[in-house]
């Protein structure tokens, strides 16, 4: 059986509740405005968000509405989509409203040839306040987070649009947003323990997080959104088409991603337990100079550490290449299997492990220290010889990110001594609600009058919700950004340095930013919020 190709209709691509509201709003409704919002952090330790993706989601959904809706013949983008998917969906329950419903926004949204919203938007890469409760001088006060963009219709006709657009946008830049402020928390646990064990170089931590996750991703395009995300902090991931995506709609150089070879379980299974003979193989015929990567305990990693890697001819090869080999575990405890397991003779091991205790009590780094040495810092850290080095990628979390660095430390070991590979455990485990983000109305006209509007409900026990009122306008004051809200046409005028500026207009770019520049302001605003803590 051959399927017939999916067209995807941005016309459709939304909640269904959203093709209701145009008629549920109140007569003469004119203007809705909307504001993007972390409203609660989640993550012990986050108190701001990175503000990023926002470009990528404006730029993915002008070319869905330009290809799928405005270029489109208007009997088919309109008449004939948009009549089957509301009798297919709404015709079960409601068939009445599927007989009596008005297309003709829809028309008029077609013949117009573009979207009639304004975004305004502070500049990415900059770090909010995320919203909730907080205690300060032992009173507990609750805050609403500060906005990042808001979103408007142009023309009155129009005014169910911006609410209309909430779900894609939504979809598209929540997790971008999270990724980039998780990584930001690896790196300053990176950057603290490099500079604690006699690493300055910045190279060093920025190659150490690499991005593993696009296989445990929602979908390929939630991975390559994502990825961009952990790139802000870090210089490595395997999701390669984020580079096409970073160059697409950031302007990112074409180098914006760096990743070595690396081998899997069926290329090492492939040789059988001749792993002696696949690594000759790859290191001396293969990969001859530079970076590469091995899983090695696709059998034993310990047989693999003390009987193939201390193997005179493959030691030799090792230590004549020109370039790094990686030894990459991929199962166990990453703290214990890279640090150190100092309780294994108190455990009962499986027979296969049986006359390795030693080893597993040194754990990786240390025996690898053992069989090919290196040099002491001047902070008198022991450093890996450079032909050498490990890699592991298994369940990484923030908090065995910081167990891993300090077992190291305490070992004697610089931090860098391993790679972490970040992956779907830390940018998959999370929702739009790690970081309580979402996106409101706030202010509306109708009959040519102003309103101010909100939502605080009453049963909200995690006392996130709550929202802003009228207009809003940010700024910095006292080294953060701050909200100013319930504003109206008249008095945000008034404000002086409003960082909310056109961003997006009648379905042109008016601002934007290249991925470099986003890079840079990221760096210097995680040294503002958190000055190197975790």
């Amino acid at each position: 059986m051959m399927f017939n190709e999916m067209i995807e209709n941005p016309a459709l691509l939304t909640d269904g509740y959203k093709f209701c509201h145009k008629d549920q709003y109140p007569e003469g409704m004119e203007w809705t405005y909307e504001t993007w919002t972390p409203r609660k952090s989640r993550i012990d330790g986050i108190t701001h968000a990175v503000f990023f993706g926002l470009q990528g989601a404006l730029a993915t959904l002008y070319w869905k509405w330009k290809r799928g809706f405005f270029e489109r013949p208007i009997e088919v983008a309109v008449t004939k989509e948009t009549i089957e998917s509301l009798s297919g969906t709404f015709g079960v329950t409601n068939p009445e409203m599927v007989q009596n419903y008005d297309y003709s926004h829809f028309e008029k949204l077609h013949k117009l040839g573009y979207l009639p919203i304004r975004v305004k938007a502070i500049k990415e890469g900059s770090f909010v306040q995320i919203g909730g409760e907080f205690t300060i001088d032992e009173k507990k006060i609750r805050k609403v987070g500060v906005p990042m963009f808001t979103i408007e219709n142009t023309l009155p006709e129009f005014f169910w649009l911006p609410g209309y657009l909430e779900t894609p946008l939504s979809c598209l830049v929540w997790q971008p947003m999270t990724a980039a402020t998780i990584a930001d928390k690896y790196k300053r646990i990176l950057t603290h323990y490099a500079k604690i064990t006699g690493c300055n170089q910045p190279g060093r931590v920025f190659n150490q997080g690499g991005d593993f996750s696009m296989r445990g991703m929602g979908s390929p395009e939630a991975a390559y959104r994502t990825t961009p995300g952990h790139l802000l902090s870090f210089g490595s991931s395997a999701t390669i088409p984020a580079r096409n995506y970073l160059m697409a709609y950031y302007d990112a150089k074409p180098d914006v991603i760096a990743y070595a070879p690396s081998t899997e379980h069926s290329v090492m299974e492939s040789y059988g337990k001749k792993e002696k003979n696949a690594l000759l193989r790859l290191i001396t015929e293969v990969y001859p100079s530079g970076t590469l990567t091995m899983v090695s305990d696709t059998y034993n990693l310990w047989n693999f550490v003390d009987n193939v890697l201390t193997d005179a001819e493959v030691k030799a090869a090792i230590m004549s290449r020109n370039g790094k080999l990686n030894i990459r575990p991929d199962s166990g405890d990453p703290v214990d299997i890279i640090c150190g397991d100092p309780y294994v003779y108190e455990k009962e091991l499986s027979q296969r492990l049986i006359g390795f205790e030693e080893t597993i009590k040194k754990g990786l780094v240390k025996r690898l220290y053992e069989i090919f040495g290196g040099t002491v810092n001047e902070a008198g850290f022991i450093e890996l010889d450079p032909h050498i080095g490990c890699v592991y990628g298994d369940s990484i979390t923030p908090e065995r990110a910081i167990s891993i660095c300090e077992d190291l430390m305490k070992n004697g070991f610089v931090s860098v001594s391993v790679g972490l590979g970040i992956g779907s455990y830390t940018y998959q485990y999370v929702t739009r609600d790690t970081l309580g983000f979402a996106l409101k109305g706030t202010a509306e006209v109708v009959n040519g009058e102003f309103k101010a509007i909100y939502k605080d409900p009453a049963t909200d026990s995690d006392n996130f919700k709550k929202s802003q009122k009228g207009l809003v306008a940010v700024v910095f004051e006292d080294g953060d950004y701050k909200l100013i809200d319930n504003l109206t046409p008249d008095t945000i005028k008034d404000i002086k340095g409003n960082l909310l500026e056109d961003m997006f207009v009648d379905g042109d770019f008016v601002r934007t930013h290249t991925f470099d520049e986003i890079r840079q302001r990221v760096a210097s605003e995680s040294i503002r919020v958190y000055n190197g803590k975790f």
